[in-house]
């Protein structure tokens, strides 16, 4: 059997930092620490702090007042920061930085007066977020079909944002839709759908033609993660979204010559190592690393951690 095992794959630049930040303040503040939803949508990253004392929340009702709060690489509302506030709440902020520039889009339009056309999944922690920046103009679109029946006419004040973590063809094809309904939509000045989202899509539609599976890791709440998978899947090929080596089947592989691995962009390289092992053990398998393209961003601390590591 052969490996082929996607560069870029695992985590990205927002992801980094989201989780530094969460290490810094377990170092600087002890376990104690609360963080609103998942710090990335990651089970064996959670599990891990977890582990630690670390205590993940769906709501600030479950924060005691005056506890250190960080806000996950997803991005909350202001409502969320209010309620925060209104609880005394330290907060830290370990929103991606790609997060917050469709924060500031939503609310730049919407004091513009335009109508926004949010592309995204309904549900995602980072579309609640952005939504919440301005309810009033956002309206959620998630396919094509949901563009007809939008009720804006043609002559209206329109632009289209996206969630980060779509399928670049799955967007691609909604704003097809959208400029053919309404052609005087605007759009951001670059492109919502994040570096590295695109980047691990593209590695996958490269290499999937050499392959006869395809293995994903990553969690099944990753919308990056997923996208990945349905790119497998539409190109005819097996394709399988798991968490680690636990859930590998060895029937799977029966009459596989090839496989093509990589991993989401919340993945750990941790897990990606352990199915490599698995492969190699079990079916005497070779791995090449194939770069389709060369990442090098990285994203700085938040301020509240910067400081605090100067002092």
């Amino acid at each position: 059997m052969k490996v082929l095992l996607a560069s870029p794959r695992g985590f990205c630049a927002g992801v980094n930092m989201a989780i530094e930040c969460l290490e810094e303040c377990v170092k600087a503040f002890g376990p104690n620490i609360y963080v609103y939803h998942e710090i990335v949508h990651n089970k064996y990253v959670v599990d891990k702090f977890s582990k630690q004392g670390v205590t993940f929340v769906e709501s600030l009702s479950e924060v005691p007042a005056g506890s250190i709060l960080l806000y996950s690489a997803h991005g909350v509302s202001p409502e969320v920061r209010a309620e925060a506030r209104g609880r005394g709440l330290r907060t830290i902020d370990a929103t991606c930085p790609l997060v917050t520039k469709v924060h500031l889009e939503a609310v730049k339009y919407a004091n513009a007066h335009y109508n926004i056309i949010l592309i995204g999944h309904e549900g995602h922690d980072e579309v609640i977020g952005t939504m919440g920046e301005a309810p009033e103009s956002i309206t959620l679109v998630e396919t094509p079909e949901d563009v007809d029946g939008l009720p804006f006419s043609p002559d209206d004040k329109l632009v289209y944002l996206t969630q980060t973590t779509l399928s670049v063809q799955e967007a691609g094809e909604v704003i097809d839709r959208l400029k053919q309904k309404y052609p005087n939509i605007e759009s951001p000045p670059k492109e919502d759908i994040c570096y590295a989202t695109t980047n691990r899509q593209d590695a996958v539609k490269q290499l999937i033609q050499q392959s006869d599976l395809l293995l994903v890791l990553g969690s099944q709440n990753s919308s990056n993660s997923k996208r990945l998978m349905e790119i497998g899947l539409t190109e005819g090929r097996p394709a399988y979204l798991i968490d680690g080596k636990h859930e590998l089947k060895e029937e799977w592989f029966t009459g596989i010559n090839t496989v093509m691995v990589t991993a989401g962009a919340s993945a750990p390289e941790v897990v990606v190592e352990e199915c490599l092992e698995y492969l190699e053990t079990t079916f005497g398998a070779t791995v090449e690393e194939v770069t389709t393209r060369e990442e090098h961003v990285t994203f700085p601390l938040p301020k509240e951690l910067r400081k605090l590591q100067s002092s």
